[in-house]
């Protein structure tokens, strides 16, 4: 154990003088030894290939799939839950709109657009199920909205069935209301004094913690858990930042010790250029598109969270309602929509569509590279020992 800490200092020093004679080797006018400087290279480049390769291609890659969660989960999940919750207090108000037409309710029932947005915000929770973007306990949560809209709206059938008796209406429509929010600032006393907001729609503050049971709140809470982890992925995490510093470290040690490399063999080989070489560094012409593909999905990803927190704090039942809906139709194209638009552009146009699908190739070719290299030098090692050989027989 006592030779431990200066066996650990012999090995340091050995791995500092081999780093210092790769990187500032003897001067060609020199004597360096051709079998020992072939045999450095031969360890020294195809390691450094791997090391390169293998950082750059896990940060890359690791990019690309934030983006792809973010398209393809998290974007249209937040869009969703906010194309529910719109949609939920939307139909909200065009019940208490239509209770309040007293006995009319009874032979035209609740108006088309009540019975569409509920239908759209069941189908938008849906689409939240299924976009892979919750965890096992949200996903629990999902399904306890769900319950909770499909009870929304029995009160609110209840109250329709009992619209000739006031307190009955008023009583399903106030707790079918309570269901949708927690903490309304107004509880209707009857079916006509549901009157709109100063906005026009009933209003619905967000509550937090325990309190937070109500639709509205727990669809708020998934959006700010959603919200979280889509900045956590959007953002250049520690292992992505340690990851590019190493690739780029080791791929400027590959760059000037192949550069040194074709020097030292046109030198002392007389070889005009090696071809093997040059071949095993053809994909480094790879590395600045992949950079930039690389920086422009961030930039992007980045973009993409600032549209994610557009989605919760702007948003709002009168914008999304400001033009004559279809059944089924999507809400008003200058917010949601707008902003789904906007996030989708974003990430499309934040990558180079013709690298598409070349992450998962990096590492294969980096290995591929250190073979090439390791050969080629180990091929004219072996030529040059046979040629040193027969010399000294002859």
């Amino acid at each position: 154990m006592t030779g431990s800490p200066h066996t650990a200092r012999l090995i340091a020093a050995d791995v500092l003088r081999r780093l210092r004679r790769y990187v500032w080797p003897p001067p060609l006018t020199g004597r360096p030894r051709n079998r020992a400087y072939l045999r450095d290279r031969m360890i020294a480049l195809p390691l450094l290939t791997v090391v390169a390769t293998a950082c750059f291609g896990w940060a890359y890659g690791q990019l690309r799939a934030d983006s792809a969660a973010l398209r393809d989960s998290f974007t249209p999940a937040l869009v969703a839950l906010a194309d529910a919750e719109m949609s939920l207090r939307i139909a909200d108000r065009e019940a208490g709109l239509s209770l309040a037409a007293g006995e009319a309710v009874r032979l035209g029932g609740l108006s088309d657009r009540y019975r569409t947005r509920t239908t759209h915000a069941t189908q938008s929770l849906n689409q939240v199920a299924r976009s892979g973007a919750l965890t096992t306990e949200e996903r629990q949560d999902l399904d306890v909205i769900s319950g909770l809209v499909v009870d929304y709206g029995n009160w609110i059938a209840f109250a329709q069935s009992n619209v000739g008796d006031a307190a009955l209406r008023d009583a399903g429509l106030s707790y079918a209301r309570s269901m949708l929010c927690s903490a309304p600032a107004t509880t209707p006393t009857s079916a006509a004094a549901a009157k709109p907001a100063a906005d026009g729609y009933p209003p619905c503050p967000h509550t937090t913690g325990s309190d937070a049971t109500a639709v509205v709140d727990r669809i708020s809470t998934l959006e700010g858990n959603l919200r979280g982890r889509l900045a956590e992925r959007a953002g250049l995490g520690a292992g992505v930042l340690v990851a590019a510093a190493f690739a780029a470290l080791a791929g400027g040690l590959l760059v000037v010790g192949l550069w040194r490399t074709q020097v030292f063999l046109h030198h002392r080989f007389r070889l005009r250029v090696s071809v093997p070489l040059l071949v095993a560094a053809a994909p480094l012409l790879a590395v600045p598109f992949l950079t930039a593909d690389a920086v422009l999905a961030d930039r992007a990803q980045q973009r993409v969270t600032d549209v994610a927190g557009e989605l919760s704090e702007r948003t709002s039942p009168r914008i999304e309602s400001t033009h004559d809906e279809r059944p089924f139709g999507r809400p008003h194209p200058l917010l949601i929509d707008s902003l789904a638009h906007d996030a989708r552009h974003d990430l499309a146009a934040g990558r180079l569509p013709a690298l598409d699908g070349a992450a998962p190739w990096v590492v294969p070719a980096g290995l591929l590279c250190a073979v090439l290299t390791g050969a080629a030098l180990y091929g004219y090692r072996r030529e040059y020992v046979l040629i040193a050989r027969a010399g000294a027989a002859a």
